[in-house]
């Protein structure tokens, strides 16, 4: 089965052993770990949100999210493993992310589109930043941006001009995200990580949204065909 950046990602990673419980617990972490930061940067830490502390950016750096997390490890009937991290919300929630993986599947995508791959997110990124601040468009979480970048085949960022690219990008997610979910596996649109399925019940963001998003992106930057 497959499973799951405007600012910049920290993580605070601990070790918990799979079904044996241990003194970090999920609530100890984000305690330690807020003291920590409310330490190192009185006033400027936000914990207001679900999962992330958000540090404020100054001079000698930029807004950051610092997420505590415990290192995960999902095991295959095959006997093989995969290493990731898993996230606990506030209300008890959790989800895997696999950031390794992230990583090197975009830096792979990035040298064969020559640099291209992670601009063309950048890009997008900014312009739903722009569509926010001029109230055209609700806010899109930075990872959807990159995973509906990273689905466009690699001859989308071969185009010639970034006009091109980027109305490339935005008829693929357009067309690509037409209709239900696929039934068929390899159809299914994939993390960057390429672990999760990017569209599952369980997930913040629906089809719907990337087509939404593509369309008040294309209106935002006044394409016609």
């Amino acid at each position: 089965m497959r499973w799951s950046t405007g600012k910049q990602l920290l993580r605070v990673l601990a070790h918990q052993e799979l079904h044996i419980p241990g003194w970090w617990t999920p609530a100890k972490l984000r305690a330690e770990v807020g003291a920590a930061l409310r330490s190192k940067f009185p006033g400027q830490v936000d914990d207001s949100g679900s999962t992330a502390f958000g540090i404020r950016s100054s001079s000698a750096r930029v807004d950051a999210d610092v997420v505590p997390c415990f290192d995960y490890r999902y095991y295959f009937a095959s006997g093989g493993s995969r290493e990731g991290t898993r996230v606990f919300r506030k209300n008890g929630g959790h989800f895997e992310n696999f950031p390794v993986q992230q990583l090197v599947n975009g830096n792979r995508k990035n040298n064969r589109t020559n640099t291209i791959y992670k601009k063309s997110v950048r890009v997008l990124k900014r312009v739903e930043n722009a569509m926010v601040a001029n109230g055209v468009h609700r806010a899109v979480p930075s990872f959807f941006i990159e995973s509906l970048v990273y689905e466009c085949p690699d001859s989308v960022f071969a185009r010639l001009s970034w006009t091109e690219r980027v109305n490339g990008i935005l008829v693929h997610v357009w067309d690509g995200l037409e209709g239900a979910e696929p039934s068929e596996e390899s159809a299914r649109w994939l993390e960057v990580n390429e672990c999760k399925y990017l569209f599952h019940a369980s997930q913040k963001w629906t089809r719907t949204d990337g087509r939404d998003f593509a369309k008040a992106a294309w209106n935002y930057l006044g394409y016609t065909s």
